[in-house]
């Protein structure tokens, strides 16, 4: 089992401690229904490794995090989600509410709230992309 820390309540979900409704796992991740959804789908892909967020990512989880991103397809396809009204991304330190990296699959999009509509807001100081990140750990490589 990949490393993890023994009060955090997503590595208590991914080792079955505590409920949830899982849509997928493998060794690498776990992916969740959000339990305060955004919208009709809100899925949490999660790291099984315990990594506190996305801004503390490190060039050796470079195959962990292309891994995540490769599972929305998994999810889109299992669930039928459409492409054009899915989005997808991190919320960013310190605007994020459990210490552990995860991300969010929501869809559709034109179905959230104007409060969920802001909490998600695509490329904000509180909500990045998965190309954000991307961009980022291929800086820190250098």
């Amino acid at each position: 089992m990949a490393e993890q820390e023994t009060n955090c309540i997503f590595c208590k979900i991914i080792r079955n401690e505590e409920p949830s409704e899982k849509i997928y796992e493998d060794d690498d991740v776990t992916c969740i229904k959000d339990i305060n959804p955004a919208s009709t789908h809100h899925y949490l892909i999660l790291s099984n490794k315990h990594i506190c967020n996305a801004k503390t990512l490190k060039p050796e989880d470079s195959d962990l995090f292309d891994k995540i991103v490769a599972t929305v397809d998994i999810i889109s396809e299992k669930l039928n989600l459409n492409p054009a009204s899915t989005r997808t991304g991190f919320h960013w330190p310190p605007f994020n509410t459990v210490n552990h990296l995860h991300l969010h699959v929501i869809s559709p999009i034109e179905k959230m709230t104007i409060i969920k509509s802001v909490m998600f807001k695509s490329n904000s100081y509180w909500f990045v992309s998965t190309d954000y990140v991307k961009s980022r750990l291929e800086k820190s490589k250098l």
